[in-house]
């Protein structure tokens, strides 16, 4: 699939939901929010980029801790709702810009940190777009991404991107901390600090955000109830569907 059909495919399938995202508590809070309030703390001169924005967040985070946030996504109507709500809280540092992560529209050496929230799992490629951020980002200024992440071990890492494909056609990939470590070591970016957790879904919330059509709910439900114990316990899996997913958060620092 093309850049431009992935993004289009990106664009459908989030654009209608962006309201949901703003309100949806998986997404406006969590520990990953508060690391990121201290990860962010020596920026308070900063430019910050996030990329992949979504309904803002993370951006909402950022704002009082630094100079000037640019919320970048490939949705407008995202965008959109970012926008609106900055001017409700008086957060006139947040502008907005649209794009892909592959290819950013900024200066090389433009931002003193870039964040990323739950986005990297729908970028076509990744190394590409850590390229574009090791660019992007000033000699020794950091890069802080926080994602859903894949246990790595196959048996897990199969069911798991199985039920995202299905529930979201526009998912790629969720990636192991391995993963993520060799991407950011060759795109020139070092990691200093990595922190692993676990996420609680609500399957009917998780489900519902992306209104996954019932035919593919029941698809999900099948594999839930297919698979074998161990998947099960290693994911929490409850009666009503509901589980808990692996997540990284890492701060990566610009050598050179």
């Amino acid at each position: 699939m093309t850049h431009r059909a992935h993004a289009q495919r990106i664009s459908e399938q989030f654009s209608p939901q962006a309201n949901a995202y703003l309100t949806s508590t998986v997404h406006a809070a969590g520990e990953d929010l508060q690391r990121l309030q201290q990860w962010l703390a020596p920026f308070g001169d900063g430019y910050i980029l996030d990329i992949g924005c979504g309904a803002g967040h993370a951006s909402f985070t950022a704002s009082p801790l630094v100079k000037q946030v640019t919320a970048y996504d490939l949705s407008t109507d995202m965008l959109s709702v970012v926008k609106e709500t900055a001017e409700s809280r008086q957060m006139m540092n947040i502008d907005c810009r649209q794009g892909i992560a592959e290819s950013l529209p900024f200066d090389d050496q433009q931002f003193d940190c870039v964040i990323s929230r739950y986005s990297a799992h729908h970028w076509q490629d990744v190394p590409q777009a850590l390229r574009e951020v090791f660019r992007v980002i000033k000699p020794g200024g950091k890069l802080i991404m926080m994602d859903i992440a894949s246990p790595g071990a196959p048996l897990y890492d199969i069911w798991l991107q199985s039920i995202e494909v299905l529930r979201d056609p526009s998912h790629v990939r969720n990636y192991s901390p391995g993963e993520w470590l060799q991407m950011a070591t060759e795109s020139g970016l070092r990691i200093e600090q990595l922190v692993t957790g676990q996420l609680a879904l609500d399957f009917q919330q998780w489900v519902s955000r992306m209104k996954t059509p019932a035919p593919t709910v029941a698809a999900i439900r099948t594999l839930q109830q297919a698979v074998s114990g161990e998947v099960q316990a290693y994911f929490q899996l409850q009666d009503d569907g509901s589980f808990s997913s692996d997540t990284l958060m890492f701060c990566a620092q610009r050598r050179g």
